[in-house]
């Protein structure tokens, strides 16, 4: 590898000059001085910026707000099951009382349903039921996939769950076992009479 003559300019510096000349600097404190002279225009300086006064902190106020952990994928949080209580539904423990198959539904029609199905469940006394949603159309690429909402009523369950008209009915829900239906179906737990 040869060594580059440091004295000796590359045949293109004219285009370089002329394209230095119309870029203003981030930084104006060290003038970009050149083998024929400084750039024009960067001759002036600034005025400096006032330093806003810093008040020390209170003994005992910590510097920056505690740190809170992202909100989940889900717009609602998860009311998880008790894990006991999930371990006996997916062990068979504890019988599910009811199920409800939401599949081939509309969102209305999947929503409306749910709502009267829970309602029905906790009237007369049932704690645990499965409601099937489905883990949504697949394709070879999950990314297109994803992108087309895969698997609604599996998203929208969690949501519904938790709107004033189910809410004081349901303690919990969480996905099933794989026996149970995997992530294609939900242990839901109502609420005693």
């Amino acid at each position: 590898m040869s060594k580059r003559d440091t004295r000796r300019l590359p045949h293109d510096f004219h285009l370089w000059t002329s394209v230095a000349a119309t870029v203003e600097p981030l930084r104006r404190k060290g003038l970009l001085k050149l083998g024929h002279g400084t750039l024009p225009g960067l001759e002036e300086k600034p005025p400096a910026p006032e330093k806003p006064s810093l008040k020390p902190l209170a003994r005992g106020t910590p510097f920056l707000p505690a740190y809170q952990a992202p909100a989940p994928r889900g717009a609602t949080p998860d009311k998880a099951v008790d894990p006991a209580i999930h371990r006996k539904v997916r062990r068979g423990r504890i019988e599910i009382d009811g199920t409800i198959d939401l599949h081939g539904m509309t969102q209305a029609e999947a929503r409306e349903a749910l709502r009267r199905f829970i309602g029905a469940r906790a009237s007369k006394g049932e704690r645990t039921i499965l409601v099937i949603t489905g883990k949504g159309a697949r394709t070879d690429n999950d990314y297109i996939a994803a992108m087309n909402e895969r698997g609604i009523l599996r998203t929208m369950l969690p949501i519904w769950l938790s709107e004033p008209g189910l809410a004081h009915l349901v303690t919990g829900w969480s996905v099933a076992a794989r026996g149970h239906g995997g992530e294609g179906a939900w242990y839901v737990r109502l609420r005693r009479a």
